[in-house]
């Protein structure tokens, strides 16, 4: 199973740069890298709550997202990669209160990503 999520975090790294109107710019892989350390708590495997590692990481990519912009790629780029790395939604939704954060990104399968402020 670490293989399989080894290569796709791989292949995601390989994702091009997304460049808003502004100029900010938000990759899958940073996103995807970022996160490398929630892996096993956000796609259930064996793990109750994320680590502190996870925390942080999630904490520091909150701080990257700090336009519209950028959020809303970010929130494109969860919608895309989750569910191909087996993201439990239930999961990546506690993530924000296990790891105290302030975050203005609606976590949900049915986000609509244009919408986010």
């Amino acid at each position: 199973m670490k293989i399989v999520i080894t290569m796709m975090i791989m292949m995601m790294m390989m994702v091009v740069v997304v460049v808003g109107s502004n100029g900010a710019a938000v990759s899958c892989g940073d996103v995807v890298n970022a996160l490398i350390p929630c892996g096993s708590y956000l796609i259930g495997e064996g793990v109750d709550k994320p680590s502190g590692a996870c925390c942080r990481s999630a904490k520091g990519l909150n701080k990257m997202v700090a336009t519209v912009t950028m959020r809303r790629q970010l929130c494109e780029c969860m919608e895309q990669t989750g569910p191909s790395f087996g993201v439990v939604p239930k999961r990546a939704s506690g993530l924000p209160a296990y790891c105290k954060l302030h975050i203005e990104i609606p976590i949900s399968l049915h986000t609509n990503c244009s919408r986010i402020k």
